[in-house]
């Protein structure tokens, strides 16, 4: 029997400090609609229902980042087909989402290469972007056309620049100058990764940021994913010890 959403937030709420950052990987939606006998965007089109519930539920349970791994550099290498549903849906998902978003307090920001959004799509990220400009309930990150590796490359060429053009000295590269080029700048490292549809693998994302991070691997598939299993994830969390390889005497 599946507990209520109002008895987890209240377990959540008693449990103890609640992470700051939470990021997910969204996996499951293909599976989804193959289980169910229907073409693969219908899974996709679901599990724009479970970022929404998701959404609502970071807010619940008093998060301030949410990331949400949304479209990989990897998945451009997908059928044409399915990367213009996916497109599609980005934009479907900004219209509908963009108002409410804003009313909940939610700054939207987004990480990953954008050069390769078809430009009405990336019109419709600037929209995002500049109307939960803000936003003070929670900080989302919505991981689009990005790749982990990429990442830390970009991060490297642009201290590479700068200590080039005399902005940074050699002796001051280390690993805060680095982290200060990363996409995540100023926001926390995730405490939480949470991975649905029971993949044990993290997918080229986050990799510098999620080092010390907590993992949690559910069997439940992305767009069947509710409020109540973010707070079971969060639950899980607070029964843990996090030493950061330390050990206490």
């Amino acid at each position: 029997m599946t507990t209520d959403a109002g008895d987890l937030l209240e377990r959540l709420r008693a449990g103890g400090p609640v992470p700051r950052h939470v990021a997910i990987i969204m996996d499951g939606n293909g599976r989804w609609a193959r289980e169910r006998h229907l073409p693969r965007p219908l899974g996709h089109r679901e599990g724009m229902k479970a970022v929404r519930e998701t959404v609502e539920g970071a807010i619940e349970a008093g998060l301030e980042v949410l990331t949400l791994f949304a479209f990989s550099e990897e998945n451009w290498n997908r059928p044409l087909a399915e990367i213009g549903a996916l497109m599609g849906l980005l934009e479907e998902y900004i219209a509908r989402e963009t108002e409410e978003l804003r009313a909940n307090g939610v700054e939207v920001h987004v990480l990953g290469d954008l050069a390769r959004l078809k430009p009405s799509a990336r019109e419709a990220v600037d929209r995002l972007i500049d109307a939960t400009r803000g936003g003070t309930k929670l900080h989302l990150n919505l991981a689009i056309s990005y790749s982990s590796r990429a990442e830390m490359a970009r991060a490297a060429r642009r201290l590479a620049e700068d200590v080039v053009q005399g902005r940074l000295a050699l002796e001051d590269v280390d690993e805060e100058a680095f982290a200060l080029r990363l996409y995540t700048a100023g926001i926390p490292d995730p405490d939480l990764l949470v991975r649905t549809s029971g993949e044990l693998r993290v997918s080229n994302f986050l990799l510098w940021q999620i080092a010390y991070t907590e993992l949690f691997i559910t069997p439940v598939l992305w767009p069947d994913f509710t409020r109540q299993h973010l707070f079971e994830a969060i639950i899980s969390y607070q029964g843990r010890q996090r030493r950061f390889g330390r050990v206490t005497a």
